[in-house]
């Protein structure tokens, strides 16, 4: 495996100044740089003051933030992956993917993405209900929304191929169906919604790597924890909304991630979606450095 750089992103979709804001700090207390080999570059990005309300750009919540972090990781991540090591980009939401891919893109030329994740998240601009970015930034990488968008954020719109994303995970029909928005499916994504992963994992994950790899040779894999079922990971969601029932154990998620980590080419990695104000006892912090460690053995 090459050099890992990590890259630490305080970032919160809401604009509160804790919650998913925390969590990078909090994986690194629960040893998450050691489950990786202790890499000697490990970056905290530095953030504008968070702020509650939707921006001008693009009515997205959190605008300033969400637009300095998606422009440091593009070049974090531009500069790691040309000079061959291996990016983990940590904390926040999905949101920075937005970064992550575009900054792939310039080093390799293309950029395929490897999805995991409970929700689809490529909600029309025009309908997101309270413009959290972590609800649409599939929908913004591939240009299937955002056309209106201004500012710096415009261009992290299309610069994903359809044909070079696999989607895995997914559970969100019933609340897609809320705002009548239809599955990446239709639009001729690959995809794998959470029954069809659970039934087999590892096949699932080899599966979408593989798909990934014949458009865009170099890929990244993003891991959305609100993948996993809430009884074994209730540190994910909105403090005192139910979170939504069903998705994948801990197994299942390793699994999946063992069988994508198969198919050569994978450039770097993400892992998003963790409140370490639900989980104080580090408990589910633990168990995600856990799993940074069986897929770092596996790929060493």
């Amino acid at each position: 495996m090459p050099e890992v750089e990590l890259i630490g992103v305080p970032f919160d979709g809401y604009g509160r100044p804790g919650n998913q804001a925390l969590a990078a700090g909090a994986l690194r207390r629960a040893g998450l740089a050691a489950a990786l080999g202790s890499p000697a570059r490990d970056t905290l990005l530095e953030l504008p003051e968070p702020v509650a309300e939707r921006g001008p750009a693009g009515g997205l919540l959190n605008e300033p933030a969400l637009v300095s972090a998606t422009d440091q990781l593009a070049e974090r991540v531009a500069a790691a992956v040309a000079a061959g090591r291996f990016p983990v980009v940590h904390g926040g939401d999905c949101a920075p993917l937005l970064g992550s891919v575009a900054g792939l893109r310039t080093a390799a030329g293309t950029a395929g993405l490897v999805f995991v994740d409970g929700h689809e998240d490529a909600v029309p601009l025009d309908v997101s209900e309270d413009g959290e970015a972590a609800n649409t930034e599939i929908g913004l990488l591939l240009g299937l929304t955002g056309r209106l968008l201004t500012g710096p954020l415009a261009r992290r719109r299309g610069v994903l191929d359809p044909a070079a994303l696999a989607v895995l995970g997914p559970r969100d029909r019933d609340w897609r169906a809320r705002f009548a928005v239809g599955s990446l499916r239709d639009a001729g994504v690959w995809l794998r919604d959470v029954d069809e992963v659970a039934a087999a994992p590892r096949v699932a994950g080899r599966d979408a790597a593989a798909h990934v790899a014949a458009t865009a040779p170099r890929w990244w894999l993003h891991v959305d924890l609100d993948v996993l079922d809430p009884v074994v990971f209730p540190a994910q969601g909105l403090p005192g909304v139910p979170d939504d029932p069903g998705g994948l154990r801990w197994a299942e998620l390793t699994d999946l991630l063992l069988g994508a980590l198969e198919v050569p080419g994978c450039a770097g990695g993400s892992v998003a979606i963790y409140d370490p104000e639900q989980d104080p006892d580090g408990t589910c912090a633990r168990d995600v450095v856990r799993l940074a460690g069986h897929l770092a053995a596996a790929v060493g």
